[in-house]
């Protein structure tokens, strides 16, 4: 593992956060995992986009050009083909509920290697498993962001390791299906793209919207829209999306079959070479 703790590389043992700091006491913190490959960070824009809303939004304090600068150097040190980077903000120490002052926040990046799913992987499909519990946020701009109170898609993609599947999709009381644990979930049926919206329950993938861009560009039409089983099961493809795995296309779902198709991996190749930008 490559650690880069405030812009000073050291290694894990030597990594330290005081036991006040806001992400250890209440999940206060701000994360995004990205994906390098050759030592490039991929759609790094976008990541530093959807942190930036995210800060605004919870009035976080970061510094956006010494957080870019960070990714960069960390992915230089990668000697992986492929790794992953866990980008995390915290407020630093807190004194009970009261918001630290901005120059205790704290920046850590982390870098480990990883693998992409095989072509074997990919045509196969993921098996998927409804989540045994719901996606709920007492404010309605939350799920926009990717924060360290995981707690709901922890134990969601936890049940679905349980159970042998790939990833668990959360619904809502209404039996509206809504985006898996750790991914965007996308339907295809007659060249339309169909995904739920985001904001109230669905977070901004950022494959997502790399996806929604290459779609436009290829003719597909777009909607953004519920999904309820009906329209699951009558889809001519399905599939996940994150920023690790990029595409990967749903085979089945708790003991039903989906179809499979080549939409969702043409997608993907026009993505890697440039569809989207």
């Amino acid at each position: 593992m490559i650690v880069n703790l405030d812009g000073r590389f050291c290694t894990a043992e030597q990594a330290r956060l005081p036991l006040q700091d806001s992400a250890l006491l209440f999940g206060d913190s701000l994360f995004e995992t990205i994906k390098v490959q050759n030592n490039k960070v991929l759609r790094i824009e976008a990541h530093l986009d959807r942190l930036a809303l995210s800060a605004s939004l919870l009035d976080f304090p970061r510094n956006h050009d010494e957080v870019r600068t960070n990714l960069l150097q960390t992915a230089e040190r990668c000697p992986w083909p492929l790794a992953r980077l866990r980008l995390t903000l915290t407020r630093g120490i807190c004194n009970g509920l009261a918001v630290p002052p901005a120059q205790h926040a704290r920046t850590i990046i982390t870098a480990v290697s990883c693998s992409d799913p095989d072509d074997t992987q990919r045509k196969a499909g993921a098996t998927c498993v409804f989540a045994p519990n719901r996606r709920v946020n007492p404010l309605s701009h939350l799920p926009q962001m990717k924060r360290g109170n995981y707690a709901d898609c922890l134990y969601a993609a936890r049940y679905a390791q349980s159970r042998g599947a790939r990833e668990a999709l959360f619904r809502t009381d209404e039996g509206h299906i809504l985006e898996g644990a750790t991914s965007n979930l996308f339907l295809i049926r007659d060249k339309t793209l169909i995904t739920p919206a985001a904001g109230e329950l669905v977070l901004a993938g950022v494959m997502r919207r790399q996806v929604l861009q290459a779609a436009d560009t290829l003719g597909f039409t777009v909607r953004q829209q519920p999904i309820d089983m009906q329209t699951l099961f009558q889809a001519d493809e399905a599939f996940l999306t994150n920023a690790i795995i990029e595409i990967m296309p749903i085979a089945r779902l708790e003991n039903f079959p989906l179809k499979l198709g080549p939409l969702a991996l043409e997608l993907l190749q026009a993505i890697r070479n440039g569809a989207a930008s």
